[in-house]
């Protein structure tokens, strides 16, 4: 349970008591927009339609067809939605990672290159950049509950379609099922802030976030380890093709299974707003917002341009070697694929468990530009290291170092998306973890083919440095990020506060009667 208000108890489904402000006639209803006593409550008619129109929402909650945005609650249903999002987006990443982890069985049976095979992993990149904006779109013009249904019906149906793909001549069909995968990632990729924003309080929203992710994150380490048991490496093509049905059919039933909780379980919004800022975020939208003012604004703001190119760094070398970990492993260690699963496995379990506890720790702490920093620069150190010990024969410091390696980078990707919601608050989270994942997605397609290209003609270790370069570029330009923590100043602007400011200012400040505006608010 969140308490927004330390004046204030909040209790799941039990209003707020009316606070003296939203009491006074002459004060809006609104929790966490106070107005300026130079500033009338009565719109004159110059003012903009849209603020007219939530200056009346907030006013008069009452209305048929508005929501009571004086109340401040979390509903409980937060918990099943996030925890249902977060099962659709790990069978997602897992069918991402399914190839690429067994690369080498795979080109044997389609016998096609690892080339070919990294591909089934990078098309998920690709297809993501082109298809961003439009989704995007979507989630601003339908809402949460419309995309939900969207990726998980998409990811339910590639998964079928692989299954049309048993023969070693039938490869474009399994490219055909990874592609429509891959179309279903875009409508799951930039869900995580937006739901936490949506559905959780502010104490909670950062743990809610890391939760979405944590998802994403389990799909990868379950794809590291469970290919390699079901597909073990044999020679007869009959055979091979039953065990990767096995596969097939055990991830479409479970697609099928999520595509059906999400039509149950998942809803638009909650009923009333789960904190301050996000009651602010409703009175502030208009239907008729420009879409694409939206995103000028965003590149306007270096801060948050910043962080789109450090999170992509680090993220795309977080694919990269991802991706071609097999490959790798393989190369020092022949006939190791089990372990190879299992290093990737650690790899992301060890991320999970550093993502769980840097949620946490932003949710008490607001240290949004020192923690980012630091993990940044643990995830340098850590591919150092890594890359320093993957040749040494020794697969149990292997294990070591590439969990230590997972613990900071993997932990990096939902601190990223809450540090983005911060700097560009109140603009949609969608938009802003949209750019994030293109950002990755195109970072991951140049790591992923460059450092495939090295491994393939000087080694791992030269491919490793390679990401090593960039790391160390991304952890200088994370320094330049200036801590601008807008929606937590949104959070800390309390009425009491703000009725003890204008108080005060009352007996100084004439009270001439102006127009409300978005930029006042």
């Amino acid at each position: 349970m969140v308490n927004e208000d330390p004046n204030v108890e909040e209790r799941d489904g039990t209003p707020e008591p009316q606070s003296a402000l939203q009491m006074d006639p002459s004060i809006s209803a609104h929790p966490s927009v106070s107005i300026h006593p130079s500033v009338s409550v009565y719109p004159s008619s110059s003012a903009h339609p849209s603020t007219v129109a939530q200056t009346s929402v907030l006013a008069h909650p009452s209305i048929p067809g508005t929501e009571d945005l004086s109340v401040i609650k979390v509903s409980k249903r937060r918990w099943a939605v996030v925890l249902v999002f977060s099962c659709y987006s790990m069978c997602n990443a897992f069918q991402w990672i399914q190839y690429g982890s067994i690369n080498n069985i795979f080109k044997e049976f389609y016998g096609v290159s690892a080339f070919a095979i990294d591909w089934l992993s990078m098309c998920y990149m690709l297809m993501y950049i082109p298809l961003l904006l439009p989704v995007a779109w979507l989630l601003e013009k339908f809402g949460l509950r419309t995309i939900a249904l969207m990726g998980s019906a998409l990811n339910c149906l590639g998964a079928w379609v692989k299954l049309g793909s048993l023969k070693p001549h039938l490869f474009p069909v399994t490219i055909l099922g990874q592609v429509i995968c891959s179309v279903a990632q875009v409508f799951i990729l930039g869900m995580p802030s937006r739901i936490a924003s949506v559905w959780f309080g502010a104490n909670e929203v950062s743990t809610a976030c890391s939760i979405a992710v944590f998802g994403n994150q389990l799909g990868i380490a379950i794809g590291f380890l469970v290919p390699p048991v079901l597909v073990p490496n044999v020679k007869d093509q009959d055979e091979l093709a039953y065990h990767i049905s096995v596969m097939f059919y055990i991830i479409g039933g479970v697609a099928t299974l999520l595509f059906i909780l999400v039509i149950i379980v998942f809803k638009e919004k909650p009923k009333h707003p789960p904190s301050r800022a996000q009651s602010l975020s409703y009175a502030l939208a208009s239907s008729d917002a420009s879409y694409l003012s939206s995103i000028v604004r965003l590149f306007k703001n270096l801060n948050f341009v910043l962080l789109v190119i450090t999170y992509g760094l680090n993220a795309g070398a977080f694919y990269a070697l991802s991706t071609l970990l097999n490959r790798m492993v393989i190369l020092h260690y022949p006939g190791e694929e089990v372990n190879a699963g299992r290093i990737g496995l650690t790899i992301v379990i060890s991320g999970m468990l550093g993502a769980m506890i840097s949620g946490i720790w932003l949710d008490r702490s607001k240290t949004y530009k020192q923690t980012t920093l630091v993990v940044y620069i643990m995830t340098l150190v850590g591919m150092v290291v890594y890359t320093l010990t993957l040749n040494l024969r020794h697969l149990w410091v292997v294990f070591i170092t590439a969990g230590t390696l997972g613990f900071f980078m993997t932990s990096y990707l939902p601190l990223g998306f809450e540090f983005a919601v911060e700097l560009t608050y109140p603009e949609s989270e969608g938009m802003s973890s949209g750019l994030l994942n293109v950002a990755a997605q195109v970072f991951g397609i140049i790591f992923t083919i460059s450092q495939g290209q090295i491994i393939e003609n000087y080694g791992p270790m030269p491919g490793n440095i390679f990401l090593c370069v960039f790391l160390t570029l991304g952890a200088a330009l994370t320094a330049f990020i200036k801590a601008d923590l807008r929606r937590q100043k949104a959070n800390k602007e309390t009425p009491e506060n703000k009725l003890q400011e204008e108080e005060e200012e009352e007996s100084n400040t004439s009270k001439a009667p102006t127009t409300v505006s978005e930029e006042h608010l």
